[in-house]
């Protein structure tokens, strides 16, 4: 069986109280998984903010720097549209 990623979305999307959304991704994700998620979500608000260079970042939320250059770049290649919809998102 091949894992469907929309099926995942789907599933996220029934739910809107917070504590089951907890539950839920303490189910599908480790904890060093979680962990992960937030940090990058953490970098890209942060580089989206323009305020700190890398490695204040990476100080300040303990992730490495090849995350925060994956990160980076990611946004570096999204088209002005793409940004401006990922900063509604998460800023």
């Amino acid at each position: 069986m091949r894992a469907n990623w929309s099926l995942v979305v789907d599933k996220i999307l029934t739910h809107s109280n917070h504590d089951e959304l907890a539950v839920l991704f303490r189910l599908l994700l480790t904890e060093e998984e979680r962990s992960a998620v937030a940090g990058r979500l953490k970098v890209f608000q942060t580089l989206l903010e323009g305020e700190l260079s890398q490695r204040q970042i990476a100080a300040e939320y303990q992730v490495s720097i090849a995350t925060i250059t994956r990160c980076s770049n990611y946004l570096k290649n999204m088209s002005n549209e793409q940004r401006a919809q990922v900063q509604k998102l998460i800023l």
